[in-house]
């Protein structure tokens, strides 16, 4: 049987540098314990690839990618990148190139950590390609203008094939934990952007008779994740909702470097991509959570392992979370930010010791 994966690195910007590496030396430690053979293959992206190579996204990477089976993206500051012809956002170009619809958010609490609530595990399936972000809702041109000097217009796109098919990912995810999902939608207003939205999931439900369904509408989710996360298990809503209350469940646990993301799509391709920013204030001081990106990589490895059908990776992804379970319960092993005593080195290499 096939126990051979091809995965990109591609380190970002800033804290990217020291992250993605931790994530990539974790998972190589438990690749050669399960016997998972995995082809590493180095990418340059962002502001060191914009200096190397006139870009930050360069040429003939997505051809590349396309060719692998997944690949980790550290995170990118593109903000901070000058004003010039290669200096572009990759973010859009890769999820929309791959069709990588569904952003996978898992949020779960840890003991001592200093999480709001001791008892929360659900996850956001957010979706990742139209919406209201101008970046990746239109195909040509800008989803945001501005006609006047005193006018922008920001348009919002949903589709009924957008919406089905981040709602199936979704459903599929239900019927594999407590077969329960909760749409997150706001047709009280938005009652044909969001009515379509909401149309489509119960489309989709028919195929999923055993996941029961409810919905709450964004505001009253925005309070709710506070009071009482315990009651939800899998939350699927559209593009820009997603992305605020992935960042306050986030903030429930111990903060954004606790919110692993995973971004797949139609075909086998899988993105492991942590949800937070690329932290210029902190790099270089190998003071970075490594949490984010190591639990990104893990999930991307166990996907991959399910999807493939290849019980070294499923054996893997399983060895790097009891091992993270185990360093996320030791303050020496785990960063200042989630009340320990590491650095970024101290907690990958704790999670490492704890592979056995």
């Amino acid at each position: 049987m096939n126990s051979h994966l091809v995965l990109g690195i591609l380190n970002g910007d800033d804290i990217g540098h020291e992250i993605v590496p931790a994530a990539v030396e974790v998972t190589k430690a438990a690749a050669r314990k399960t016997g998972l053979d995995i082809d590493w293959r180095p990418m340059p992206i962002g502001r060191s690839a914009l200096n190397t190579h006139g870009s930050t996204f360069p040429e003939g990477t997505m051809e590349r990618l396309g060719k692998m089976d997944g690949f980790i993206l550290g995170p990118i500051g593109h903000q901070a990148y000058p004003k010039v012809p290669g200096a572009i956002n990759p973010h859009p170009i890769m999820r929309k190139g791959f069709n990588l619809f569904a952003n996978v958010r898992p949020t779960k609490s840890f003991p001592g950590l200093g999480a709001i609530h001791e008892d929360i595990d659900l996850i956001i399936v957010r979706e990742n390609n139209e919406g209201f972000q101008p970046d990746r809702n239109v195909v040509a041109g800008s989803g945001e203008f501005r006609p006047t000097e005193d006018t922008t217009i920001s348009v919002r796109v949903i589709t009924r094939v957008g919406s089905s098919r981040v709602a199936r990912a979704a459903f599929e995810i239900a019927s594999q934990r407590k077969k329960h999902l909760t749409v997150v939608h706001k047709n009280t207003v938005f009652k044909l952007g969001c009515g379509m939205f909401v149309e489509e999931c119960y489309r989709v439900a028919k195929d999923f008779p055993e996941v029961r369904v409810d919905e709450v509408i964004v505001d009253t989710m925005a309070m709710r994740l506070i009071r009482d996360p315990q009651s939800f298990d899998v939350i699927v809503t559209t593009n820009m909702f997603g992305d605020i209350l992935t960042d306050e469940a986030a903030g429930l646990v111990g903060g954004l470097g606790m919110a692993p993301g995973l971004c797949i799509g139609e075909g086998n391709l899988a993105m492991a991509q942590a949800t937070h920013g690329s932290a210029p204030d902190i790099a270089g001081k190998g003071i970075a959570n490594p949490f984010a990106m190591i639990e990104s990589t893990r999930i991307m490895i166990e996907w991959l392992g399910h999807s493939r059908k290849i019980p070294q990776a499923v054996e893997a992804a399983e060895l790097m979370r009891k091992a993270i379970v185990t360093a996320l319960s030791d303050p020496a092993t785990r960063t200042r930010d989630i009340k320990g005593t590491a650095d970024t080195h101290g907690m990958t290499q704790g999670i490492i010791a704890a592979l056995g």
